[in-house]
């Protein structure tokens, strides 16, 4: 039985085939009867050659084209032109139907691409992913240091409040402190204004019994003026020219109305100021 297949030749990964007819019960690579045709299906060619005329005589004589032999000839148009021929079409008609197949197949052909081009586009989408991780693995990190940085704020905000609170908290008792003087203070003011009361009356009695004394009680008193003097003295002084402690024994021990612009506009310290409001809401 003679067939019509295809002989390889060519080399390693770049096979070039010849279309030969040859008697199927001969070897592979045996006698080849006749070469009707060359297929390149793997180099820039890429070219297909089919002699039609001897292809024809061969398949009248009873030849069989194998799979791959009959895809290439339908390819070629050659298979279609045969039918025509067969059927009795004329020569033109004949080569107006095959161009017309072959503009009507035209559009369904894909552009053939290079082994070049093919890598370069490769390349090509392989760094166009590259720069999408990258740039997906920058947002993420942009977006950790965002939150971290805004839980940073968040717990410095936090501290700084809780500190404030304490703050608070250490200064109210010291206030109370200041607003509610002790037994022992209250005892201390009250002696002396008993102290004072006892000089006055002896201070009189000197002074009328004799004028030498009462001289002398006079220069007493010039040296060592009363709590009532000191009192006094005292209140034409303002709290900026005092010590804090001292500010705050003074309002603590003065009466409200002898207080009159003891504590100066510029005060700024927290516990005068303090001191200051509780005798003001003792009232």
């Amino acid at each position: 039985m003679i067939k019509i297949r295809l002989q390889r030749k060519g080399r390693v990964h770049r096979p070039i085939y010849h279309i030969v007819v040859a008697d199927s019960r001969s070897p592979r690579d045996g006698r080849i009867i006749e070469q009707v045709g060359r297929y390149d299906g793997v180099t820039e060619k890429k070219e297909t050659i089919v002699d039609e005329e001897r292809v024809s005589y061969w398949l009248d004589k009873g030849a069989k084209p194998t799979d791959a032999v009959q895809k290439i000839l339908r390819h070629q148009g050659f298979l279609y032109k045969r039918h025509l021929q067969m059927w009795g079409k004329s020569e033109e008609e004949i080569n107006a139907a095959i161009e017309e197949w072959k503009a009507n197949r035209k559009p369904k052909e894909q552009p053939e691409i290079s082994r070049k081009d093919q890598v370069r586009a490769s390349l090509i989408a392989e760094e166009k992913e590259v720069k999408k991780q990258i740039k997906q693995k920058a947002s993420a990190a942009a977006a950790e240091m965002k939150k971290e940085a805004e839980e940073t704020a968040a717990a410095a905000a936090t501290k700084e409040a809780a500190n404030d609170q304490e703050q608070a908290k250490q200064t109210e008792p010291a206030a109370d402190k200041i607003a509610d003087p002790t037994p022992e203070a209250e005892t201390e003011a009250a002696t002396k204004k008993g102290a004072a009361e006892q000089v006055e009356p002896t201070a009189e009695k000197t002074t009328g019994s004799d004028p030498e004394a009462e001289t002398e009680t006079a220069t007493k008193e010039a040296a060592d003026p009363t709590p009532e003097a000191k009192t006094k003295q005292q209140s034409d002084k303002s709290s900026a020219d005092m010590t804090a402690k001292e500010a705050i024994n003074h309002i603590a021990g003065t009466a409200l109305e002898n207080l009159d612009g003891f504590v100066a506009d510029s005060e700024v310290r927290k516990t005068v100021l303090a001191a200051w409001q509780a005798k003001k809401n003792t009232k």
